[in-house]
């Protein structure tokens, strides 16, 4: 019995392991694009072509890959990232992301477009890496989002707002919107919504 119970407890440490290995892959690609600005302060028309050519590349691949063929490198990262909900399903987190952050980019001048992707590189990917090892309270009605993952986004995107802008009311703000667009129920979506409305929210909050 208790030979079993141990088994039982290496298992679960095991697959928690395995778990947060994801998580911390996944959440490295996230921050990855926290250079995003830089880049396009250098290289704006290169770098946009470059985050297209990786969304059509990584979409190709993930068609084949669901077909059965692999594409190196690019199959071997997306089954080492995906979550369970993503088993046997077209990983769309990569599209997402990278369309979240070529859109804020493209429409939005540059002090906006960092303000937006800085939050979806820290904001959004320390907040679910927060909530996964120090995630203890639950927020109801949020799909298993915690206390502690919330808290982490919002400082997260406080700091970095407040770098860019230099202002700490509108960083309040942005920070506010930011933490409760994480909230909601919308899965790889907020990759889309997060860069986007909180770069609109900087523009709105220049001209008041």
């Amino acid at each position: 019995m208790r030979d079993w119970g141990c088994r039982v407890v290496r298992i679960a440490v095991k697959q928690r392991f395995h778990i947060l290995v994801k998580e911390l892959l996944r959440k490295a690609i996230h921050i990855c694009t926290a250079f995003v600005p830089l880049f396009l302060s250098f290289a704006y028309w290169p770098v946009i072509w470059i985050l297209l050519i990786m969304v059509i590349v990584y979409t190709t691949a993930e068609f084949m890959r669901q077909r059965g063929a692999t594409v190196p490198v690019i199959s071997a990262i997306t089954a080492a990232a995906a979550r369970k909900r993503d088993e046997n399903h077209f990983v769309l987190g990569p599209v997402t992301l990278a369309c979240g952050v070529l859109l804020t980019a493209l429409f939005f001048p540059p002090e906006a477009a960092a303000v937006g992707i800085f939050a979806l590189a820290f904001g959004d990917g320390l907040a679910s890496l927060a909530g996964k090892l120090f995630g203890r309270i639950r927020i109801p009605y949020t799909e298993g989002k915690t206390v502690a993952g919330s808290l982490t986004c919002f400082a997260a995107i406080y700091i970095t707002t407040f770098a860019v802008t230099n202002r700490a009311f509108d960083s309040l703000v942005v920070a506010s919107c930011g933490m409760f667009i994480e909230l909601l129920p919308l899965k790889d979506f907020d990759n889309l919504f997060i860069p986007c409305l909180l770069a609109a929210i900087v523009l709105v909050l220049e001209k008041m």
